[in-house]
């Protein structure tokens, strides 16, 4: 019993410390992006201080219809067809609210850069994506070998 007891508390323990680390993983490639961002888009302390809330409220809403939408794919299996026809109308409107933030969020940025600003942003999160999979790729070849 206490072998139990000392095995389930060194599964929870590790279990917490993989959580930690995927927070300071996640973390960490938030102020890398940040940094990116900042730099490529040569942000005013006044720019800073009105794009940071929109962009991080963007992101933070788009992180949970990401969440809803994989949460309606997760039991596909054991889906009746019925069922899988209320996903899938779900997952339209997640589609639709996805739509309507991004317009919302362009309308908002534009009130502080100009238009060509925020194509260089868009650029910029792209370049970023790209560098992070390119990191993602080379890393987990290595580990591979």
């Amino acid at each position: 019993m206490k072998k139990l007891i000392f095995l389930f508390l060194l599964l929870l323990g590790s279990m917490t410390s993989q959580a930690q680390d995927r927070d300071e993983h996640r973390e960490k490639i938030k102020a890398l992006k940040t940094a990116h961002i900042t730099e490529g888009l040569d942000l005013t302390t006044k720019e800073a201080e009105q794009f940071w809330p929109i962009y991080n409220e963007f992101q933070e809403k788009r992180r949970d219809l990401y969440r809803r939408e994989r949460a309606d794919i997760e039991n596909l299996e054991c889906m009746s067809e019925d069922e899988a026809t209320g996903k899938l109308n779900e997952y339209v409107e997640i589609e639709k609210q996805d739509f309507l933030l991004k317009k919302q969020y362009y309308r908002d940025l534009r009130q502080i850069f100009s238009a060509k600003k925020i194509m260089q942003l868009k650029q910029l999160e792209d370049e970023f994506n790209r560098k992070l999979m390119r990191e993602y790729r080379s890393r987990r070849e290595n580990s591979q070998k």
